[in-house]
């Protein structure tokens, strides 16, 4: 898969989030809240987001790098207003206590980087990522994080990625050794799903990078997402559950469109709508006009949406490709469920700033050079 767990990288997806990896550490996350800076985008419509206290959390590990593939498209189209959810949705995101970022941040008291890596990285809710085949212990670490979140009325974003042949064995390899023992490994994790708000980005790049197997192993891995999505969604009605759109920067938008359609993205039993930009730098506006285009392309209910994945597009994508931890990247739109864009459910910081894709660190490991780069 090109970007999303240890080293999602070029296709833009998945590259140093917070993940929850059975290792026995801590896990993975921001909080939220900071004081305005001026490099950061600003939101359309901000959140009201008071910061509380958290509550332990299951361990976690390092997280999904990205990957730049090019595709030139000219997104440019409109997706009508949403229908309104029955269920309303919160404003406030959750932010899981620990992670690298802020292991730094306590490991460093008298770094002069440290304030802005707190504040601007450390201080804002991130996702988890689920990056390891551990079915015995996955339902435990899904629960710990989901009843935390509900305990607080505030809504967790959690990232399954052990599809197989993930990242088509590229820097991010790895995920269940077949589809069975995904399905297997997809029923635990839903059961960990409880009942509150919980966004699930289910399996970065699995779709956007999917010619990478033969016709008949996408097939397969099409109907295994879709049986994800009808589980993730059954053993919760509150889940919301996105699908892999790539970036602006990749695939056509029908393209995506089709494969989205085939892994049961077009049914409300199964999805939401869509995920893009994870681990990517493409600017927002850019990613609303992909989304919308995919979206139209996809049909479904017209209650699908899309979330953005803004940790690192503050500068937008860099003119030459590169992926890997690219010079003069900023951070982008603060997480919110607020962003006033009809069709976009929310800007999430899917990849955890300061995670490397391996070039200013190991992959997945947090650098903080790169860190406060990224939010000074």
């Amino acid at each position: 898969m090109v970007a999303a767990a240890s080293l999602v990288v070029a296709v833009g997806t998945a590259a140093g989030v917070v993940s929850s990896v059975d290792d026995g550490r801590g896990s993975d996350e921001a909080r939220p809240e900071v004081t305005a800076w001026p490099r950061l985008e600003a939101l359309p419509v901000v959140p009201s987001v008071s910061p509380s206290p958290e509550a332990p959390s299951p361990s976690a590990s390092a997280s999904p790098e990205p990957r730049a593939k090019k595709t030139s498209t000219t997104p440019s189209a409109s997706h009508g207003a949403r229908e309104p959810r029955s269920v309303p949705v919160p404003s406030r995101l959750y932010r899981h206590p620990e992670s690298q970022a802020l292991d730094w941040v306590r490991a460093h008291p008298g770094d002069p980087r440290r304030a802005v890596i707190e504040s601007r990285i450390g201080d804002q809710p991130a996702a988890v990522w689920f990056a390891d085949h551990s079915p015995d212990t996955v339902t435990a670490r899904v629960r710990a994080i989901t009843s935390a979140g509900a305990a607080r009325g505030r809504v967790p974003v959690l990232v399954p990625y052990t599809i197989p042949d993930r990242d088509c064995g590229g820097h991010s390899r790895g995920g269940a050794p077949d589809l069975d023992a995904y399905d297997g490994w997809i029923d635990r994790f839903a059961a960990g799903l409880g009942s509150g708000e919980v966004i699930v980005i289910l399996e970065p790049d699995s779709l956007a990078q999917v010619e990478c197997l033969s016709a008949g192993q996408r097939a397969d891995r099409f109907a295994s997402l879709a049986r994800a999505g009808r589980v993730l969604k059954e053993a919760n009605s509150r889940a919301r559950v996105y699908y892999d759109a790539g970036h602006s920067g990749w695939n056509a938008p029908a393209r995506q469109a089709d494969w989205l359609r085939r892994a049961g993205a077009a049914s409300a039993a199964s999805s939401d709508g869509v995920f893009s930009n994870v681990s990517n730098f493409h600017d927002t506006a850019d990613e609303i006009a992909h989304n919308r285009q995919v979206l139209a392309a996809l049909g479904g209910p017209p209650g699908l949406g899309a979330v953005i994945d803004t940790s690192r597009n503050g500068n937008g994508a860099p003119a030459d490709g590169e992926w890997c931890d690219p010079a003069g990247r900023k951070l982008g739109r603060t997480p919110t469920l607020s962003t006033g864009e009809a069709g976009i459910d929310a800007y999430l910081w899917v990849k955890l700033p300061g995670e490397s894709d391996g070039c200013k660190g190991a992959p997945g490991t947090f650098t903080p050079s790169y860190a406060y780069d990224l939010a000074r």
